[in-house]
């Protein structure tokens, strides 16, 4: 349950990304298609995992870039969390948090003191989101290749280019940061139609600390003075001709889950 009263949250941490021990794949050798499977094959095996991220939001207009930080819970299946934090004072507070429960999307947004709720039935995550627990097939939706001009990733590191093979405005290119030794991802990079740019990095991923089932759901009691939007209900609304406009669902952050620490 979610409300304005803040639990505990884990420190952000703003450490390299943390790299798992090396595998047996061999990056060398590897081609871009080689490298989606090891990456896909590792999504489908885990479980769950915990980790604290950070988001830079570019505009190309603009040029302005907004940085977040905050953690991320992924559970199968098809269970999310991310919680964005903000420090006040003495203390750390959620400031925006998406969570689903595999049936339900639920936006909260604290400043706003609003909540966007939408059904995942018929409106399914998108495949770059739903590969993380083991739903999603990155090879059948995109195109990839490897990627050479060393604007992302470290020197060494594996960047995968995935183009979308159907237009789409939210992936213009879909950038995926990988480690050579053992093909995690540890950074995702999101180019939209409109060239801006969203960049993820995970720090101190956890695959054994557990996870509870409640951290995904949401009672709208909890936030007796929030407005409450159903974004499906104003949709079809707007389609029998009302002249409600449905609210713009901020997207959920389509990044895959961090590499697994070194051992």
């Amino acid at each position: 349950m979610l409300g304005t009263a803040t639990p505990a949250q884990p420190a952000i941490v703003q450490s390299a990304p943390i790299v798992a021990a090396p595998g047996t794949g061999n990056a060398a050798t590897a081609s871009a298609n080689d490298v989606v499977d090891s990456v896909q094959k590792f999504y489908s095996n885990i479980k769950h995992v915990t980790a604290q991220f950070r988001q830079s939001v570019t505009n190309d207009t603009f040029g302005s870039t907004k940085t977040s930080d905050g953690t991320a819970w992924i559970m199968k299946p098809g269970k999310m969390r991310w919680d964005y934090l903000e420090k006040k004072k003495t203390k750390v507070e959620v400031k925006k948090s998406f969570l689903s429960n595999g049936k339900s999307l639920y936006v909260v947004e604290h400043d706003n003191m609003q909540v966007v709720k939408k059904s995942l039935e018929n409106d399914l995550m998108p495949v770059a989101v739903s590969f993380l627990y083991g739903k999603g097939d990155l090879k059948a939706e995109f195109n990839a290749e490897l990627d050479k001009t060393n604007k992302y990733g470290a020197k060494g590191e594996i960047v995968l280019k995935l183009a979308p093979k159907k237009p789409s405005a939210q992936y213009k290119n879909l950038f995926l940061v990988v480690s050579p030794d053992n093909f995690r991802v540890t950074q995702s990079i999101i180019i939209d139609s409109s060239n801006n740019v969203n960049h993820f990095r995970f720090f101190s991923p956890d695959f054994e600390k557990p996870i509870k089932d409640t951290w995904f759901e949401f009672d709208e009691r909890s936030v007796k003075n929030y407005r409450v939007v159903d974004a499906d209900q104003e949709a079809k609304q707007q389609g029998s001709g009302s002249a409600a406009m449905p609210p713009k669902l901020p997207a959920v952050p389509p990044a895959p889950a961090p590499a697994p620490a070194k051992k």
